[in-house]
């Protein structure tokens, strides 16, 4: 299997990289080269902004692939532009959007994947444009997966605001301090580790169930916000001291961050009923992989 990941040196697409490595396949990945690509993965480099650019870089590296994922389009242009590119020219085109893509005001449980969703310049909103274009693109076949928020060894720590890919969370967590956790971190979610993502995706891109279809991307468990912080101290050995922030005044300053506040619960037996990968990592495991490749990276903090 030959597989195209645009964005390769990041987290989701590093941890692809590795995983479809290991499975033996070839992967290469468009990239403007400022970090490291995993060992195996050829890379292409150019900037997807500069369209002539990359249009030759890919065109000069192959001429199909079985599978691409964009792990990065963010903007509607980004998603106009991977149509272009790749109808015709691939098995399959995997697009890694995000839950943020739903109208916090209209969230259920679970959340149905026809909910309403966001219309705005928020992050969010330009991702379920990007997912309408596709929608729209009668000649790539597509699927979309929607994750929750995505955790393992290659990210930082933290799942909810003011502490949500914190840099200095395990320091605060032994220092004691207090953890402000916007509505005292009582929002349910499914967090997924790094693996079971990419072990999902991976399954889908030979299995016809999944052409043109969405799926939520979500850990095996529900759990409270604050859960999360509180195994984290857990492992570490130290009380977990949580501060507290209304919802009202941090949306006041930080409007953005409204889609992190709200219950977000998925049911995942439509990835059984398409025979797709289910997670099964427990929050607890990998949360303890999690964190003690926090503490023993090089750069880790």
């Amino acid at each position: 299997m030959k597989l195209l990941l645009i964005g390769g040196s990041g987290f989701i697409s590093g941890a692809l990289a590795r995983t479809a490595l290991a499975r033996g396949w070839k992967v290469d990945c468009l990239t403007r080269g400022r970090r490291p690509v995993p060992d195996g993965v050829r890379p292409i480099l150019a900037d997807r902004q500069d369209i002539p650019a990359a249009t030759a870089a890919l065109r000069a590296a192959a001429d199909t692939w079985d599978v691409v994922v964009d792990c990065i389009a963010y903007h509607p242009d980004d998603m106009r532009q991977d149509i272009d590119w790749f109808t015709g020219r691939c098995g399959r085109f995997i697009f890694i959007s995000t839950d943020f893509v739903f109208d916090p005001d209209h969230r259920r449980f679970p959340q149905p994947v026809d909910s309403p969703l966001l219309d705005d310049d928020t992050y969010g909103g330009k991702k379920a444009r990007c997912e309408r274009l596709l929608h729209q693109s009668a000649n790539l076949p597509w699927t979309i997966f929607r994750p929750n928020h995505v955790y393992g060894p290659g990210s930082l720590a933290g799942c909810l605001p003011q502490h949500c890919r914190d840099d200095q969370l395990i320091e605060r967590l032994r220092r004691r301090e207090s953890i402000n956790l916007v509505g005292g971190g009582h929002f349910l979610q499914q967090p997924i580790f790094a693996d079971d993502l990419t072990n999902l995706v991976l399954s889908a891109t030979d299995n016809h169930r999944a052409v043109r279809q969405t799926y939520p991307a979500a850990g095996p468990e529900l759990i409270e916000s604050s859960r999360y912080y509180q195994l984290l101290a857990d492992d570490l050995n130290v009380p977990l001291n949580v501060r507290e922030i209304p919802v009202d005044e941090h949306l006041r300053t930080s409007p953005a961050d409204r889609p992190f506040l709200c219950h977000r619960v998925y049911d995942l037996q439509p990835l059984a009923d398409h025979h797709l990968t289910i997670p099964s990592t427990s929050m607890a495991d990998g949360l303890k992989k999690h964190l003690h490749w926090l503490l023993n990276a090089p750069q880790s903090t």
